[in-house]
Protein backbone atom coordinates (compact mmCIF):
# COMPACT_ATOMS: atom_id res chain seq x y z
CA UNK A 1 0.00 0.00 0.00
CA UNK A 2 1.50 3.39 -1.41
CA UNK A 3 1.93 5.44 1.30
CA UNK A 4 1.77 9.63 1.81
CA UNK A 5 5.44 11.24 3.46
CA UNK A 6 5.51 12.57 7.07
CA UNK A 7 3.80 16.06 8.13
CA UNK A 8 4.59 18.18 10.80
CA UNK A 9 1.90 18.91 13.75
CA UNK A 10 -0.86 17.40 15.70
CA UNK A 11 -4.95 17.56 13.82
CA UNK A 12 -7.67 16.93 16.51
CA UNK A 13 -10.93 16.21 15.13
CA UNK A 14 -13.88 13.39 16.15
CA UNK A 15 -15.78 12.31 13.57
CA UNK A 16 -18.92 9.92 13.84
CA UNK A 17 -19.77 7.31 10.93
CA UNK A 18 -22.54 5.45 9.97
CA UNK A 19 -25.30 5.70 7.77
CA UNK A 20 -29.09 6.17 8.77
CA UNK A 21 -30.22 2.83 9.11
CA UNK A 22 -26.99 2.08 10.97
CA UNK A 23 -27.79 -0.67 13.47
CA UNK A 24 -25.66 -0.66 16.96
CA UNK A 25 -22.91 -3.62 17.38
CA UNK A 26 -24.20 -4.07 20.46
CA UNK A 27 -26.98 -6.48 19.03
CA UNK A 28 -28.04 -9.68 21.16
CA UNK A 29 -25.70 -12.03 18.91
CA UNK A 30 -22.61 -10.03 20.94
CA UNK A 31 -21.21 -11.16 23.96
CA UNK A 32 -17.64 -10.45 25.63
CA UNK A 33 -14.60 -12.41 24.58
CA UNK A 34 -12.86 -14.95 27.04
CA UNK A 35 -10.60 -14.06 29.49
CA UNK A 36 -10.08 -10.58 29.05
CA UNK A 37 -6.62 -9.06 29.38
CA UNK A 38 -6.41 -6.34 32.25
CA UNK A 39 -3.65 -5.35 34.34
CA UNK A 40 -3.29 -8.31 36.77
CA UNK A 41 -2.38 -10.70 33.65
CA UNK A 42 0.06 -12.91 34.71
CA UNK A 43 3.15 -11.22 34.05
CA UNK A 44 4.92 -14.15 32.52
CA UNK A 45 2.39 -13.89 29.07
CA UNK A 46 2.53 -9.91 28.77
CA UNK A 47 1.61 -10.70 24.70
CA UNK A 48 -1.34 -12.67 25.23
CA UNK A 49 -2.52 -16.15 23.52
CA UNK A 50 -3.43 -16.90 19.85
CA UNK A 51 -4.40 -19.70 17.28
CA UNK A 52 -4.57 -20.16 13.50
CA UNK A 53 -4.90 -21.63 10.68
CA UNK A 54 -8.11 -24.30 11.75
CA UNK A 55 -8.24 -27.73 10.42
CA UNK A 56 -10.46 -30.53 10.52
CA UNK A 57 -8.19 -31.68 13.08
CA UNK A 58 -5.92 -29.23 13.92
CA UNK A 59 -4.88 -25.75 15.38
CA UNK A 60 -1.73 -23.92 16.20
CA UNK A 61 -1.52 -22.30 19.79
CA UNK A 62 0.54 -19.55 20.63
CA UNK A 63 1.89 -17.24 23.46
CA UNK A 64 5.33 -15.42 24.17
CA UNK A 65 7.76 -15.99 27.70
CA UNK A 66 8.76 -13.24 28.90
CA UNK A 67 11.63 -14.42 31.22
CA UNK A 68 15.25 -13.14 31.56
CA UNK A 69 16.14 -16.93 31.31
CA UNK A 70 17.77 -18.23 27.53
CA UNK A 71 15.80 -21.54 27.77
CA UNK A 72 12.55 -22.65 29.98
CA UNK A 73 9.53 -24.89 29.19
CA UNK A 74 6.25 -24.17 29.21
CA UNK A 75 3.28 -26.24 29.90
CA UNK A 76 0.14 -26.19 27.08
CA UNK A 77 -3.65 -27.61 27.92
CA UNK A 78 -6.37 -27.71 25.04
CA UNK A 79 -9.35 -28.94 27.01
CA UNK A 80 -13.39 -28.90 25.80
CA UNK A 81 -14.09 -26.62 28.53
CA UNK A 82 -12.69 -23.16 29.68
CA UNK A 83 -11.89 -24.81 33.45
CA UNK A 84 -9.79 -27.36 31.87
CA UNK A 85 -11.15 -30.47 33.91
CA UNK A 86 -11.98 -32.44 30.37
CA UNK A 87 -8.37 -31.79 28.93
CA UNK A 88 -8.09 -33.36 25.46
CA UNK A 89 -4.08 -32.23 24.83
CA UNK A 90 -1.32 -31.18 26.70
CA UNK A 91 2.12 -31.18 26.39
CA UNK A 92 5.67 -29.01 27.06
CA UNK A 93 7.77 -26.86 24.73
CA UNK A 94 10.86 -25.46 25.51
CA UNK A 95 11.21 -22.04 24.24
CA UNK A 96 14.59 -20.36 23.90
CA UNK A 97 15.95 -16.30 23.48
CA UNK A 98 16.98 -18.00 19.70
CA UNK A 99 13.04 -17.82 19.01
CA UNK A 100 12.55 -14.49 20.59
CA UNK A 101 11.03 -17.04 23.32
CA UNK A 102 7.38 -17.44 21.75
CA UNK A 103 5.87 -20.74 22.09
CA UNK A 104 3.99 -22.12 18.81
CA UNK A 105 2.65 -25.60 18.83
CA UNK A 106 0.61 -27.36 16.27
CA UNK A 107 -2.04 -29.17 18.11
CA UNK A 108 -3.41 -32.55 16.60
CA UNK A 109 -5.86 -35.25 17.04
CA UNK A 110 -8.83 -32.90 17.63
CA UNK A 111 -12.21 -33.31 16.50
CA UNK A 112 -13.84 -31.52 13.61
CA UNK A 113 -16.08 -28.67 14.19
CA UNK A 114 -15.33 -28.49 17.67
CA UNK A 115 -14.79 -25.39 20.27
CA UNK A 116 -11.39 -25.67 22.72
CA UNK A 117 -10.05 -23.64 25.02
CA UNK A 118 -6.22 -23.58 25.72
CA UNK A 119 -3.97 -22.12 27.98
CA UNK A 120 -0.27 -21.97 28.85
CA UNK A 121 1.31 -22.46 32.21
CA UNK A 122 5.09 -21.43 33.57
CA UNK A 123 6.31 -21.73 36.96
CA UNK A 124 2.72 -22.40 38.16
CA UNK A 125 1.39 -19.67 36.71
CA UNK A 126 -1.07 -19.62 33.63
CA UNK A 127 -1.82 -17.46 31.07
CA UNK A 128 -5.43 -16.26 29.81
CA UNK A 129 -7.12 -18.70 28.51
CA UNK A 130 -7.62 -18.62 24.80
CA UNK A 131 -10.67 -20.10 22.79
CA UNK A 132 -10.15 -21.66 19.36
CA UNK A 133 -12.49 -24.08 16.69
CA UNK A 134 -11.60 -26.40 14.29
CA UNK A 135 -12.76 -26.82 10.87
CA UNK A 136 -15.79 -28.85 9.47
CA UNK A 137 -14.59 -31.97 8.13
CA UNK A 138 -13.99 -32.68 4.25
CA UNK A 139 -17.37 -33.86 3.81
CA UNK A 140 -19.49 -32.03 5.90
CA UNK A 141 -21.98 -29.53 4.61
CA UNK A 142 -21.75 -26.64 7.75
CA UNK A 143 -25.28 -24.42 6.80
CA UNK A 144 -23.05 -20.89 7.08
CA UNK A 145 -19.24 -19.94 8.23
CA UNK A 146 -19.02 -16.66 9.27
CA UNK A 147 -15.55 -14.83 9.40
CA UNK A 148 -14.19 -11.12 10.63
CA UNK A 149 -12.35 -9.65 7.93
CA UNK A 150 -9.72 -6.64 8.68
CA UNK A 151 -6.27 -5.25 7.48
CA UNK A 152 -4.24 -2.32 7.40
CA UNK A 153 -3.86 -2.21 11.65
CA UNK A 154 -1.87 1.13 12.17
CA UNK A 155 -1.29 1.78 15.86
CA UNK A 156 0.21 5.18 15.25
CA UNK A 157 -3.05 6.16 13.56
CA UNK A 158 -5.31 5.27 16.12
CA UNK A 159 -7.03 2.76 18.65
CA UNK A 160 -7.68 -1.12 17.49
CA UNK A 161 -11.37 -0.46 18.05
CA UNK A 162 -12.70 -2.69 15.08
CA UNK A 163 -10.33 -5.14 16.73
CA UNK A 164 -12.64 -4.61 19.91
CA UNK A 165 -15.86 -4.96 17.81
CA UNK A 166 -14.86 -8.29 16.45
CA UNK A 167 -13.78 -9.76 19.87
CA UNK A 168 -17.52 -8.14 20.87
CA UNK A 169 -19.26 -11.05 18.77
CA UNK A 170 -20.33 -14.56 19.64
CA UNK A 171 -21.31 -15.33 16.32
CA UNK A 172 -17.42 -15.84 14.40
CA UNK A 173 -15.83 -19.22 12.91
CA UNK A 174 -12.45 -17.29 12.56
CA UNK A 175 -10.49 -14.57 11.34
CA UNK A 176 -9.13 -13.39 8.77
CA UNK A 177 -6.61 -10.85 8.51
CA UNK A 178 -5.37 -9.78 4.79
CA UNK A 179 -2.39 -8.33 5.34
CA UNK A 180 -0.43 -5.05 7.20
CA UNK A 181 -0.80 -6.15 10.46
CA UNK A 182 1.75 -3.68 11.25
CA UNK A 183 3.52 -0.98 10.26
CA UNK A 184 7.02 -0.43 9.70
CA UNK A 185 7.39 3.30 10.26
CA UNK A 186 9.57 5.46 13.37
CA UNK A 187 7.17 7.63 15.23
CA UNK A 188 6.31 10.81 13.56
CA UNK A 189 5.62 8.78 10.22
CA UNK A 190 1.95 7.97 8.91
CA UNK A 191 0.16 8.81 11.78
CA UNK A 192 -3.92 10.01 12.21
CA UNK A 193 -5.08 12.57 9.89
CA UNK A 194 -3.64 15.37 7.55
CA UNK A 195 -1.10 15.88 10.30
CA UNK A 196 -0.11 12.39 11.52
CA UNK A 197 0.12 12.65 14.40
CA UNK A 198 0.60 9.95 16.76
CA UNK A 199 -2.03 8.52 19.02
CA UNK A 200 0.38 6.12 20.22
CA UNK A 201 4.50 6.12 19.28
CA UNK A 202 5.88 2.92 17.52
CA UNK A 203 8.83 1.27 19.17
CA UNK A 204 11.35 0.99 18.83
CA UNK A 205 11.58 4.77 18.14
CA UNK A 206 12.74 4.50 14.22
CA UNK A 207 12.23 2.24 11.25
CA UNK A 208 12.44 -1.13 11.83
CA UNK A 209 15.17 -2.88 9.72
CA UNK A 210 16.62 -5.32 11.93
CA UNK A 211 15.34 -9.00 13.44
CA UNK A 212 15.72 -6.78 16.73
CA UNK A 213 13.40 -4.35 15.44
CA UNK A 214 10.92 -6.15 13.96
CA UNK A 215 10.60 -8.45 17.26
CA UNK A 216 9.90 -5.54 19.52
CA UNK A 217 7.58 -3.98 16.77
CA UNK A 218 5.34 -7.36 17.32
CA UNK A 219 5.98 -6.93 20.66
CA UNK A 220 4.37 -4.03 21.01
CA UNK A 221 1.20 -4.77 18.64
CA UNK A 222 0.65 -7.43 20.71
CA UNK A 223 0.47 -5.79 23.97
CA UNK A 224 -2.57 -4.15 22.34
CA UNK A 225 -5.54 -5.14 24.74
CA UNK A 226 -8.00 -5.33 21.51
CA UNK A 227 -5.63 -7.38 19.65
CA UNK A 228 -5.36 -9.89 22.60
CA UNK A 229 -8.90 -9.98 22.60
CA UNK A 230 -9.77 -10.91 19.27
CA UNK A 231 -6.40 -13.48 19.30
CA UNK A 232 -7.69 -14.94 22.55
CA UNK A 233 -11.75 -15.29 21.00
CA UNK A 234 -10.78 -16.79 17.31
CA UNK A 235 -8.04 -18.42 15.07
CA UNK A 236 -6.71 -16.08 12.80
CA UNK A 237 -6.01 -17.01 9.22
CA UNK A 238 -3.48 -14.29 7.85
CA UNK A 239 -1.38 -13.15 5.26
CA UNK A 240 1.28 -10.13 4.63
CA UNK A 241 0.92 -7.47 2.08
CA UNK A 242 4.10 -4.71 2.17
CA UNK A 243 4.10 -3.44 5.67
CA UNK A 244 5.37 -6.41 7.24
CA UNK A 245 8.40 -5.73 5.79
CA UNK A 246 8.49 -2.04 4.17
CA UNK A 247 6.36 -0.32 2.16
CA UNK A 248 5.47 -1.19 -1.71
CA UNK A 249 7.91 -4.17 -1.69
CA UNK A 250 8.39 -6.72 -4.57
CA UNK A 251 11.26 -9.76 -4.86
CA UNK A 252 13.91 -7.79 -5.15
CA UNK A 253 13.35 -4.36 -3.23
CA UNK A 254 10.31 -1.96 -1.87
CA UNK A 255 9.68 1.56 -2.60
CA UNK A 256 11.16 2.21 1.40
CA UNK A 257 14.76 1.16 1.12
CA UNK A 258 17.57 2.47 0.46
CA UNK A 259 18.36 0.97 -2.85
CA UNK A 260 22.27 2.11 -2.89
CA UNK A 261 22.57 -0.87 -0.65
CA UNK A 262 21.70 -3.24 -3.32
CA UNK A 263 18.93 -6.36 -3.25
CA UNK A 264 21.38 -8.45 -1.02
CA UNK A 265 20.98 -6.35 1.67
CA UNK A 266 17.11 -6.02 1.02
CA UNK A 267 16.82 -9.76 1.10
CA UNK A 268 18.47 -10.29 4.31
CA UNK A 269 16.21 -7.93 5.51
CA UNK A 270 12.98 -9.13 4.39
CA UNK A 271 14.28 -12.85 6.18
CA UNK A 272 14.91 -10.96 9.48
CA UNK A 273 11.01 -9.56 8.76
CA UNK A 274 9.70 -13.14 7.88
CA UNK A 275 11.56 -14.50 10.78
CA UNK A 276 9.77 -12.12 13.28
CA UNK A 277 7.03 -12.61 11.63
CA UNK A 278 6.81 -16.45 11.58
CA UNK A 279 7.79 -16.26 15.23
CA UNK A 280 5.14 -13.95 16.14
CA UNK A 281 2.38 -15.25 14.55
CA UNK A 282 0.10 -17.83 14.86
CA UNK A 283 0.13 -19.43 11.11
CA UNK A 284 2.04 -22.49 9.45
CA UNK A 285 4.36 -21.02 7.09
CA UNK A 286 5.84 -23.76 4.54
CA UNK A 287 3.10 -26.07 5.72
CA UNK A 288 4.59 -26.21 9.05
CA UNK A 289 4.80 -24.77 12.55
CA UNK A 290 8.69 -24.83 13.22
CA UNK A 291 10.88 -21.99 12.43
CA UNK A 292 13.31 -21.63 9.63
CA UNK A 293 12.20 -24.69 7.67
CA UNK A 294 10.80 -22.14 5.04
CA UNK A 295 8.85 -18.77 4.54
CA UNK A 296 6.06 -19.84 1.95
CA UNK A 297 2.64 -18.42 3.18
CA UNK A 298 0.40 -18.97 0.30
CA UNK A 299 -1.91 -21.59 1.25
CA UNK A 300 -5.42 -23.39 1.45
CA UNK A 301 -7.72 -24.14 4.49
CA UNK A 302 -11.35 -26.01 3.66
CA UNK A 303 -13.96 -25.84 5.13
CA UNK A 304 -15.89 -28.99 4.58
CA UNK A 305 -17.71 -29.00 0.99
CA UNK A 306 -19.04 -25.52 1.89
CA UNK A 307 -15.81 -22.79 1.65
CA UNK A 308 -12.25 -23.19 0.81
CA UNK A 309 -10.04 -20.28 1.60
CA UNK A 310 -6.44 -19.69 -0.23
CA UNK A 311 -4.67 -17.30 1.04
CA UNK A 312 -1.98 -15.75 -1.30
CA UNK A 313 1.27 -13.89 -0.74
CA UNK A 314 1.46 -10.95 -3.21
CA UNK A 315 4.67 -9.87 -2.49
CA UNK A 316 7.40 -12.26 -1.62
CA UNK A 317 7.44 -13.49 -5.75
CA UNK A 318 6.59 -10.53 -7.75
CA UNK A 319 8.55 -8.70 -10.07
CA UNK A 320 9.00 -4.42 -9.12
CA UNK A 321 6.12 -2.06 -10.20
CA UNK A 322 6.51 -0.45 -13.56
CA UNK A 323 8.18 2.39 -13.17
CA UNK A 324 4.95 4.41 -14.98
CA UNK A 325 1.82 2.54 -16.26
CA UNK A 326 2.18 1.59 -20.00
CA UNK A 327 3.33 -1.83 -21.85
CA UNK A 328 5.16 -2.72 -18.98
CA UNK A 329 1.75 -3.26 -17.02
CA UNK A 330 0.78 -5.89 -19.45
CA UNK A 331 4.24 -8.12 -19.83
CA UNK A 332 3.84 -11.56 -19.63
CA UNK A 333 6.62 -11.73 -18.34
CA UNK A 334 5.99 -9.59 -15.53
CA UNK A 335 4.22 -11.47 -12.52
CA UNK A 336 2.11 -10.30 -9.04
CA UNK A 337 2.05 -14.10 -8.14
CA UNK A 338 5.11 -15.83 -9.69
CA UNK A 339 4.87 -18.81 -11.84
CA UNK A 340 4.36 -21.47 -8.92
CA UNK A 341 1.75 -19.21 -7.10
CA UNK A 342 -0.55 -18.58 -10.23
CA UNK A 343 -0.34 -22.08 -11.10
CA UNK A 344 -1.29 -23.14 -7.13
CA UNK A 345 -4.10 -20.22 -7.19
CA UNK A 346 -5.44 -22.01 -10.65
CA UNK A 347 -5.93 -25.07 -9.27
CA UNK A 348 -7.60 -23.87 -6.11
CA UNK A 349 -10.44 -22.47 -8.35
CA UNK A 350 -11.27 -25.83 -9.94
CA UNK A 351 -15.17 -26.60 -10.08
CA UNK A 352 -14.05 -30.07 -8.21
CA UNK A 353 -13.40 -27.65 -5.05
CA UNK A 354 -15.66 -26.21 -2.17
CA UNK A 355 -18.32 -24.39 -3.69
CA UNK A 356 -16.94 -21.05 -2.11
CA UNK A 357 -14.01 -20.57 -3.58
CA UNK A 358 -12.57 -17.40 -1.23
CA UNK A 359 -9.13 -15.97 -2.18
CA UNK A 360 -7.56 -14.11 0.65
CA UNK A 361 -5.90 -11.24 -1.48
CA UNK A 362 -3.76 -8.83 -0.17
CA UNK A 363 -4.10 -6.23 -3.08
CA UNK A 364 -7.33 -5.04 -5.30
CA UNK A 365 -7.89 -7.77 -8.40
CA UNK A 366 -10.73 -5.59 -10.27
CA UNK A 367 -9.81 -3.66 -12.63
CA UNK A 368 -9.70 0.18 -11.78
CA UNK A 369 -10.68 2.90 -14.83
CA UNK A 370 -11.67 5.99 -14.66
CA UNK A 371 -11.11 9.87 -15.96
CA UNK A 372 -12.06 13.57 -15.18
CA UNK A 373 -10.90 14.00 -11.57
CA UNK A 374 -9.56 17.27 -10.48
CA UNK A 375 -5.96 17.48 -10.04
CA UNK A 376 -6.31 18.93 -7.00
CA UNK A 377 -7.56 15.16 -5.67
CA UNK A 378 -4.90 12.97 -7.44
CA UNK A 379 -2.41 13.45 -4.66
CA UNK A 380 -4.83 12.67 -1.68
CA UNK A 381 -6.15 9.27 -3.84
CA UNK A 382 -2.96 8.10 -4.39
CA UNK A 383 -2.43 8.78 -1.17
CA UNK A 384 -5.01 5.91 0.01
CA UNK A 385 -5.18 3.65 -3.18
CA UNK A 386 -2.27 4.24 -5.57
CA UNK A 387 -4.63 4.48 -8.00
CA UNK A 388 -4.07 7.63 -9.90
CA UNK A 389 -1.06 8.35 -11.49
CA UNK A 390 -0.71 11.94 -12.43
CA UNK A 391 -0.70 11.47 -16.37
CA UNK A 392 -4.19 9.86 -15.83
CA UNK A 393 -3.80 6.68 -16.96
CA UNK A 394 -5.93 3.97 -15.45
CA UNK A 395 -3.63 1.93 -13.70
CA UNK A 396 -2.62 1.16 -9.67
CA UNK A 397 0.86 -0.50 -10.46
CA UNK A 398 1.22 -1.86 -6.99
CA UNK A 399 -2.25 -3.73 -7.97
CA UNK A 400 -3.48 -6.65 -9.89
CA UNK A 401 -3.93 -3.38 -12.65
CA UNK A 402 -0.01 -3.52 -12.85
CA UNK A 403 0.14 -7.08 -13.66
CA UNK A 404 -2.36 -7.96 -15.87
CA UNK A 405 -1.42 -10.46 -17.92
CA UNK A 406 -1.76 -12.57 -13.98
CA UNK A 407 -5.23 -10.77 -13.94
CA UNK A 408 -6.16 -12.26 -17.88
CA UNK A 409 -5.05 -15.75 -17.28
CA UNK A 410 -6.63 -15.67 -13.78
CA UNK A 411 -9.89 -14.93 -15.23
CA UNK A 412 -9.74 -16.75 -18.69
CA UNK A 413 -8.86 -20.40 -16.21
CA UNK A 414 -12.38 -19.32 -14.65
CA UNK A 415 -13.82 -19.15 -17.79
CA UNK A 416 -12.52 -21.66 -20.16
CA UNK A 417 -13.37 -24.52 -16.78
CA UNK A 418 -17.07 -22.99 -15.42
CA UNK A 419 -15.95 -22.04 -12.58
CA UNK A 420 -18.60 -20.26 -10.45
CA UNK A 421 -18.66 -18.85 -6.70
CA UNK A 422 -15.30 -17.69 -6.77
CA UNK A 423 -14.98 -14.62 -4.31
CA UNK A 424 -11.99 -12.14 -3.67
CA UNK A 425 -11.70 -10.69 -0.17
CA UNK A 426 -9.45 -8.02 -0.12
CA UNK A 427 -7.42 -5.19 2.29
CA UNK A 428 -4.67 -3.41 1.41
CA UNK A 429 -6.53 0.50 0.53
CA UNK A 430 -7.85 1.76 3.21
CA UNK A 431 -11.62 1.75 1.68
CA UNK A 432 -14.57 -0.10 1.03
CA UNK A 433 -15.28 -1.89 -2.14
CA UNK A 434 -17.86 -4.44 -3.55
CA UNK A 435 -17.18 -5.59 -7.13
CA UNK A 436 -18.00 -7.70 -9.94
CA UNK A 437 -15.22 -8.99 -11.66
CA UNK A 438 -15.91 -8.34 -15.67
CA UNK A 439 -13.56 -10.72 -18.78
CA UNK A 440 -14.01 -7.21 -20.09
CA UNK A 441 -14.56 -4.12 -18.52
CA UNK A 442 -14.93 -1.97 -21.56
CA UNK A 443 -18.45 -3.47 -22.68
CA UNK A 444 -19.66 -4.45 -18.98
CA UNK A 445 -22.15 -5.01 -18.18
CA UNK A 446 -22.48 -6.45 -21.24
CA UNK A 447 -21.07 -9.96 -20.74
CA UNK A 448 -20.25 -12.50 -18.04
CA UNK A 449 -18.38 -11.98 -14.54
CA UNK A 450 -15.58 -14.18 -13.01
CA UNK A 451 -16.91 -13.39 -9.47
CA UNK A 452 -17.14 -11.11 -6.99
CA UNK A 453 -14.34 -9.03 -5.24
CA UNK A 454 -15.21 -7.44 -1.06
CA UNK A 455 -12.78 -5.07 0.11
CA UNK A 456 -12.77 -4.07 3.65
CA UNK A 457 -11.82 -0.96 5.24
CA UNK A 458 -8.82 -0.46 7.35
CA UNK A 459 -8.63 -1.08 10.99
CA UNK A 460 -6.78 2.34 11.22
CA UNK A 461 -4.87 3.57 8.65
CA UNK A 462 -5.51 6.77 7.03
CA UNK A 463 -8.18 7.29 4.01
CA UNK A 464 -9.51 9.95 1.47
CA UNK A 465 -10.87 12.28 4.29
CA UNK A 466 -8.00 11.86 6.47
CA UNK A 467 -4.83 12.63 3.63
CA UNK A 468 -7.70 15.73 2.55
CA UNK A 469 -7.74 16.84 6.25
CA UNK A 470 -11.63 17.06 4.97
CA UNK A 471 -15.15 16.29 6.84
CA UNK A 472 -16.85 12.86 5.55
CA UNK A 473 -18.72 12.73 3.61
CA UNK A 474 -17.89 15.81 1.51
CA UNK A 475 -14.97 15.47 -0.85
CA UNK A 476 -15.38 11.50 -1.19
CA UNK A 477 -19.03 11.64 -2.46
CA UNK A 478 -17.67 13.24 -5.58
CA UNK A 479 -14.68 10.94 -6.01
CA UNK A 480 -16.42 7.57 -5.15
CA UNK A 481 -19.27 9.06 -7.83
CA UNK A 482 -16.89 9.34 -11.17
CA UNK A 483 -15.20 5.98 -10.20
CA UNK A 484 -18.75 3.90 -10.10
CA UNK A 485 -19.81 6.28 -12.90
CA UNK A 486 -16.66 4.98 -14.93
CA UNK A 487 -16.31 1.79 -13.62
CA UNK A 488 -19.64 -0.41 -13.81
CA UNK A 489 -18.72 -3.60 -12.44
CA UNK A 490 -18.21 -1.23 -8.96
CA UNK A 491 -21.25 -0.97 -7.34
CA UNK A 492 -20.06 0.16 -4.06
CA UNK A 493 -17.71 2.31 -2.34
CA UNK A 494 -16.70 4.31 0.73
CA UNK A 495 -13.03 5.96 1.05
CA UNK A 496 -13.87 7.33 4.27
CA UNK A 497 -14.49 4.93 7.04
CA UNK A 498 -12.17 2.77 9.51
CA UNK A 499 -13.59 -0.47 10.87
CA UNK A 500 -13.94 -3.92 10.01
CA UNK A 501 -16.41 -6.56 7.99
CA UNK A 502 -18.62 -10.09 8.59
CA UNK A 503 -18.45 -12.30 5.46
CA UNK A 504 -21.33 -14.97 5.96
CA UNK A 505 -21.52 -18.02 3.54
CA UNK A 506 -24.41 -19.90 2.75
CA UNK A 507 -25.10 -22.20 -0.05
CA UNK A 508 -27.46 -19.61 -0.97
CA UNK A 509 -25.56 -16.63 -1.25
CA UNK A 510 -21.99 -14.62 0.63
CA UNK A 511 -23.06 -11.28 2.56
CA UNK A 512 -20.26 -8.73 3.37
CA UNK A 513 -21.50 -6.82 6.09
CA UNK A 514 -19.05 -3.35 6.57
CA UNK A 515 -19.13 -1.82 10.19
CA UNK A 516 -17.25 1.83 10.72
CA UNK A 517 -15.80 2.94 13.51
CA UNK A 518 -15.90 6.41 15.36
CA UNK A 519 -12.90 8.63 15.96
CA UNK A 520 -9.54 6.21 15.75
CA UNK A 521 -8.15 8.89 18.26
CA UNK A 522 -11.17 7.79 20.91
CA UNK A 523 -10.53 4.61 22.48
CA UNK A 524 -13.95 3.99 23.22
CA UNK A 525 -15.88 5.12 20.23
CA UNK A 526 -18.67 4.08 18.43
CA UNK A 527 -19.03 1.09 16.42
CA UNK A 528 -22.27 1.11 13.72
CA UNK A 529 -23.17 -1.01 11.24
CA UNK A 530 -22.89 0.98 7.62
CA UNK A 531 -24.21 -1.38 4.66
CA UNK A 532 -24.23 -5.18 3.72
CA UNK A 533 -23.91 -6.09 -0.20
CA UNK A 534 -24.20 -10.22 -1.37
CA UNK A 535 -23.78 -12.01 -4.05
CA UNK A 536 -26.55 -15.04 -4.93
CA UNK A 537 -24.76 -18.43 -5.77
CA UNK A 538 -23.90 -18.92 -9.36
CA UNK A 539 -24.31 -15.66 -10.18
CA UNK A 540 -21.27 -13.67 -10.07
CA UNK A 541 -22.92 -10.61 -9.59
CA UNK A 542 -23.36 -8.47 -5.73
CA UNK A 543 -26.70 -6.53 -4.94
CA UNK A 544 -27.39 -4.78 -1.63
CA UNK A 545 -28.31 -6.81 1.45
CA UNK A 546 -31.05 -4.56 3.45
CA UNK A 547 -29.58 -5.39 6.92
CA UNK A 548 -26.37 -7.36 8.33
CA UNK A 549 -26.37 -11.08 9.21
Amino acid sequence: MTTPSPRASALHRRTVLGTATAATVGAAALTGSPGHATSTAPSYFRHGVASGDPLPDAVLIWTRLTTSSRRADVRWEVAHDARFRDVVRRGTFTTTASRDHTVKVDVTGLSPATWYHYRFVHAGVASRVGRTRTAPGPDATPDNLRFGVVSCANLQAGWFSAYRGLAARDDLHAVVHLGDYLYEYGPSQYGYGFDDEDIRSHEPAHEMVSLADYRRRHAQYKRDADLQDLHAKYPWIVTWDDHEVTNDQYAGGAENYNTDLGEGAYRKRRARAHRAYDEWMPVRMDGTARLRDGDRLYRRLRFGRLAEISMLDLRSHRDAQASAPGPDVSDPDRTITGRQQLDWLKDSLHPGRAQWKVIGNPVMIAPVDFAGLPDALLDPINDVTGLLPRDGVPYNVDQWDGYTDDRREVFQHIRDHQVTDALFITGDIHSGWACELPYDASTYPVGASAGVEFVCSSVTSNNLKDITGTPPRTTSLAVEALITANNRHIKYLDFDSHGFSVLDLTPARAQMDWYVIGDRADRDTDITWAVSWATRTGTGRVEPAEEPV
